[in-house]
C-alpha cells in the first residue's frame, strides 16, 4: 500500500503462516503482496473516519472526508465538537452522521473518552468500551482495532465487502451475503464467516486485509 510504512511488525509471520494453513488465502495474499495497511496514529480520526465511512464505498468516503477536512481545517476534538451540525451536513454527512461526529469529538475534547488505556485491554474490552459511544457500533470498533491499533485478529462478520468476498472465495462455507435489495447479512450469514474464520486464528486481521484487497481496489483506509 505504501513502500515508505513499513507493515506491522506481525504481518510477514502472519502471511507465511496463512499461506502455509490455506491454500485460497495463499493465492490471495500472493496476488496482493505488495500491500498492507498504513496505521492512523490519531484515535479520534481514526474514529470520525469509520463514522463517515459507514454504509458507503471507500470512494465516497474519502471524497466526504476530504471535504469534512477542508470545511473543518483542523480535525481534533476541540475544533470538530464546535462545528454546526449544518456544516457538517453541507459536506455530504447525513443528518445523523454529523451529531454521531459532534458527539465523538465532545467525548474526546471533555475527557469522557481516553484511549490512553486501550492498548492495555483486550479486543473485547475495547469494543465494548467503544460501542458505549454513539455512533459507534461493533463494525467501527473493529476498524480501530484494525487501523488504529494494529491488532492482529479481528474479523469484522458485519463488513459486507469481507462477506462477499468470502463467499466469492469460499462458496461452500458461505451462503450469498446479501438477500433481495441489498438487505444487512443475516445472522446465518454472520455466524458462517465466524465458523470460516476460525482457521485463521490469530491473523484473522491479515485474512481480512487480503479478502477486502480481493474484492476493491482502492485500498481500504480508516
Amino acid at each position: 500500500m505504501n513502500a515508505q510504512v513499513p507493515p506491522p511488525a506481525y504481518w510477514a509471520q502472519a502471511c507465511a503462516w496463512l499461506a502455509e494453513a490455506d491454500p485460497v488465502m495463499a493465492a490471495l495474499i500472493a496476488a496482493r503482496a505488495d500491500t498492507h495497511p498504513v496505521p492512523r496514529g490519531d484515535p479520534f480520526q481514526t474514529l470520525a473516519r469509520s463514522i463517515v465511512a459507514q454504509q458507503i464505498s471507500v470512494k465516497a468516503a474519502q471524497a466526504v472526508w476530504d471535504r469534512f477536512a477542508r470545511a473543518a481545517r483542523e480535525v481534533t476534538p476541540a475544533r470538530v465538537s464546535r462545528m454546526r451540525v449544518s456544516t457538517l451536513a453541507g459536506v455530504g454527512l447525513s443528518q445523523r452522521k454529523a451529531e454521531y461526529l459532534k458527539d465523538l469529538a465532545s467525548s474526546f475534547h471533555q475527557g469522557a473518552v481516553d484511549p490512553s488505556h486501550w492498548p492495555q485491554l483486550d479486543d473485547e474490552a475495547i469494543i465494548a468500551e467503544l460501542v458505549a459511544v454513539r455512533g459507534i457500533g461493533r463494525w467501527t470498533a473493529e476498524m480501530f482495532l484494525i487501523f488504529n491499533l494494529l491488532r492482529p485478529d479481528v474479523l469484522p462478520t458485519d463488513d459486507l465487502a469481507v462477506l462477499r468476498a468470502l463467499q466469492r472465495h469460499y462458496p461452500e462455507h458461505l451462503p450469498a451475503p446479501t438477500g433481495p435489495s441489498g438487505a444487512p447479512p443475516g445472522r446465518a450469514v454472520r455466524v458462517a464467516a465466524a465458523a470460516l474464520g476460525e482457521r485463521w486464528r490469530p491473523w484473522r486481521t491479515v485474512a481480512t486485509w487480503y479478502l477486502w484487497r480481493s474484492t476493491e481496489a482502492v485500498p481500504v483506509v480508516y
